[in-house]
């Protein structure tokens, strides 16, 4: 709503009228012609086509158990047309997007189940949805600690974008079906993708394995969260598809806070940020944390507009986004951001020094 939100000024809202022959666009413009989180989600889609259009260096970040319901799918379309130039993800979306590309099963199942049952059935569950203990979950196991048991991170530093892009590597090479995993469209199309917390994850837990045969592994997280500034230095305008909240969140958020509170660079943080949360602001928690108060700690540039928050669930909403934007805007040639960090981190380095404060 533009001008006096006090006034009765806003558009009128429209009697919603459907036909059979309706497009996803038709949709997503009956959604903004509305009320309450459908309004929002219109917003939120109309905001990520002016990320487009605006040539932003776009960040998706990704919490919650996405990658077990198969949405991996859609961040790889949105890699490989361009509407994704870097991601951050927690460990667990990313172990188990490499399922799909080994062919290892992932069922759908029920909610309400005795877990005793599928215990002694050797079933894990992800609220409705099967993985098989031994068939995947311990097959994926050591594809991973295969991956990772050479000498290549074992005792020199690196960061989480170094790890995805080896396990992409290794994916595309060996993998059955390396087409069906973000994580190999990441590294075909050179796109960062960092992991917010690698320790919390079964990557790690399959690393551990391999610590105790006496592989040391050093992450070095403060190279990868001045990558991630330099990223967002970089750019002439940056936003955020944020889907949930959590570490990922914060982590693609806080790369303001270094640029500015730490290292005095005024950069302002992103001028775009999109959340689609089911988390409630009250309780204090940064999943829930308004984009707004996120101005208050320098994460954004502008604390009443370039912001949108949809109060739904991920998994209905992302894909309407997703194919929205699609629908509507013309490729873009992949950034291969993967390939340019060493060079993005050497510049904010060298303007740090060069300003005396370092």
């Amino acid at each position: 709503m533009h001008g006096d939100p006090h006034e009765f000024c806003g558009r009128d809202v429209q009697h919603a009228s459907i036909r059979p022959d309706m497009t996803i666009s038709d949709l997503v413009d009956l959604f903004a012609g509305s009320g309450y989180n459908a309004r929002r989600l219109g917003e939120a889609a109309n905001l990520y086509r002016t990320m487009v259009r605006e040539d932003a260096v776009i960040c998706l970040t990704v919490s919650g158990a996405l990658a077990p319901v198969g949405l991996g799918g859609i961040i790889s379309t949105l890699i490989e047309r361009g509407f994704v130039d870097w991601i951050i993800s927690t460990g667990a979306n990313v172990y188990h997007e490499d399922h799909f590309a080994w062919g290892l099963p992932v069922k759908q199942g029920c909610s309400e189940v005795d877990d005793a049952r599928l215990y002694e059935n050797e079933i894990v569950r992800i609220r409705d949805v099967y993985i098989k203990f031994y068939e995947t979950l311990e097959a994926q196991d050591q594809i991973i600690q295969k991956m990772f048991g050479g000498g290549s991170f074992s005792g020199a530093s690196f960061t989480t974008a170094e790890f995805c892009n080896a396990m992409g590597k290794a994916s595309m090479e060996h993998a059955k079906y390396p087409e069906r995993s973000f994580v190999t469209s990441a590294y075909k199309h050179r796109v960062p993708l960092y992991i917010s917390t690698l320790k919390d994850s079964s990557l790690a837990l399959n690393l551990a394995a391999h610590r105790l045969g006496g592989k040391e592994y050093r992450l070095d997280f403060a190279r990868e969260i001045l990558e991630q500034a330099a990223i967002v230095y970089d750019s002439a305008k940056s936003g955020i598809v944020e889907l949930g909240g959590g570490v990922p969140k914060n982590t693609a958020q806080q790369t303001g806070p270094l640029l500015d509170q730490i290292l005095r660079r005024n950069d302002g943080g992103q001028d775009y940020i999109i959340q689609i949360t089911d988390a409630r602001p009250d309780t204090g928690g940064l999943s829930g944390a308004t984009l707004q108060e996120g101005k208050s700690w320098g994460k954004i540039q502008d604390a009443h507009s370039g912001m949108t928050t949809v109060y739904a669930d991920a998994t209905i909403a992302f894909p309407i986004l997703a194919l929205y934007v699609m629908s509507n805007e013309e490729p873009r040639r992949p950034r291969r951001l993967y390939d340019r960090l060493g060079d993005m981190y050497e510049r904010l380095k060298s303007d740090y020094l060069g300003s005396g404060r370092g």
